[in-house]
């Protein structure tokens, strides 16, 4: 078993291939926690723990509504690529007018539910008068972004199942610049605040759709077609998409659920300690991103196995994307062992929130070697369109996981990242068990 391990490793053609598909991925994907990073690091700078504290909070229930709808991007992806596999331009048209009409849609509903969501996780949260006020005013900005937000969604997906890396890793590079530039100089310069801080982020989520929308042209001239309108009239044309995608939202909406209850618990226990959870969390969405160029290589590389039922290439890419995620995940954690405290020191100079989170950076630095697991083999499932095991793992993880979070509530923050890293063990235990039962009973190349 091992000699069969270590010739797919030495396979230098997957190699190549997995890093030709995760390396474009791995600096479009980097680029986004840096969004959070950016805000973070620029109000960390301002003199008080609640504003730093409600850009923290304010992003959360953003990014609760926002990522939940994150499977525009994957579903949009997989119709994509089997249209421009048949070459078919009238069905990219259809497929792109669809996810960008999806994305207005769901924004329209989203904004509706946003404000009272707002009230009601506030008034659980109960943070201080302070930080109550300024996280509305943070939150209720961002919402003017959440249409280019979900348009860019869909528009990375569709692009990424054109076989076109560049396409979203201009648009990601393109929003982040300029949230940068705009944070520095709505914050720092023009001294809005925290709310020059949302707004920023605004200009820059709609500065990435409109790129999306104009690069567009030119790859649709690689697919001749028409737009048919009428199509898109019919119901039976939508079922597809909205079907496929079921699942992943509500994996996706379990997720984001663990991470706001993160935030929601931290503000309970005080300004600082929701602020430090904040700054520590980017350092794992950075580690998280990264990794995920690598699964984003599973998803296409074991999806064509799957489809050419090559038995071999399946087990090599899995090999060699395995070795380099675990590699990969070591650098992290050594990383932020060694230089969480400067990690920490970069995003604020305020010291009771620098003093709370040195005492949570060991946790940070386990989280990248545990949480690999889970993102590898979300790729294999989702390459395999597998995503009812998917919804069931997280399901699975979460009912595990609460009892214990509300057992160690009484441990306060160190109680509530050894929740979290169980949640994560429970991840890929939970999708480790699934995957070896598929291979047991060859279900990999069955449907």
């Amino acid at each position: 078993m091992s000699s069969s391990l270590l010739a797919d490793w030495r396979d230098r053609p997957t190699h190549r291939r997995v890093w030709a598909l995760a390396a474009p991925m791995i600096l479009s994907n980097i680029s986004v926690p840096l969004v959070a990073l950016v805000d973070s690091t620029v109000i960390g700078h301002l003199p008080h723990a609640h504003q730093l504290g409600a850009v923290a909070v304010g992003s959360s229930l953003y990014v609760f509504l926002a990522w939940a709808m994150g499977f525009l991007r994957m579903g949009t992806t997989g119709f994509a690529a089997q249209a421009a596999g048949r070459g078919d331009g009238t069905a990219l048209r259809q497929i792109l007018l669809q996810g960008l009409l999806l994305s207005v849609l769901l924004s329209m509903v989203l904004g509706m539910i946003a404000i009272p969501f707002s009230g009601v996780a506030l008034s659980v949260m109960q943070p201080s008068a302070e930080l109550h006020g300024l996280t509305l005013d943070f939150f209720h900005t961002r919402l003017f972004g959440l249409p280019g937000a979900l348009a860019t969604y869909a528009l990375v997906g569709w692009f990424l199942g054109t076989q076109n890396a560049r396409a979203p890793l201009a648009i990601l590079l393109t929003t982040n610049l300029v949230n940068i530039a705009l944070n520095l100089w709505f914050v720092l310069g023009l001294d809005w605040g925290v709310v020059g801080s949302a707004r920023a982020s605004v200009i820059a989520e709609w500065s990435g759709a409109l790129l999306g929308l104009w690069l567009t042209r030119s790859a649709l001239r690689k697919y001749p077609g028409v737009l048919l309108w009428a199509a898109l009239r019919v119901w039976q044309n939508w079922k597809p998409l909205l079907g496929v995608n079921r699942d992943i939202f509500i994996r996706s909406l379990m997720l984001q659920s663990v991470f706001f209850l993160i935030t929601l618990q931290g503000a309970r226990l005080g300004d600082a300690t929701v602020a430090a959870n904040a700054l520590l969390l980017n350092g794992l969405l950075l580690a998280a991103h990264a990794l995920d160029g690598l699964a984003h290589a599973v998803e296409a590389l074991c999806g064509h196995a799957i489809g050419a039922r090559d038995r071999q290439a399946l087990r090599r890419s899995m090999v060699v994307a395995c070795g380099w995620s675990l590699l990969a995940s070591l650098g992290f954690a050594l990383l932020f062992w060694l230089g969480g405290h400067l990690f920490i020191e970069l995003q604020t100079d305020i010291p009771s929130v620098r003093e709370t989170a040195f005492q949570y950076v060991p946790y940070l630095a386990l989280l990248p070697l545990i949480a690999v697991w889970s993102y590898l083999l979300d790729g294999l499932f989702i390459g395999a369109t597998r995503a009812r095991e998917m919804r069931d793992a997280m399901v699975i993880s979460v009912l595990l996981a609460f009892p214990v979070a509300w057992a160690l509530h009484s441990f306060g923050n160190h109680g509530l990242w050894i929740s979290f890293l169980l949640f994560m063990v429970l991840r890929s235990l939970t999708l480790g068990v699934y995957a070896w039962n598929m291979q047991r009973k060859d279900q990999w190349f069955n449907p």
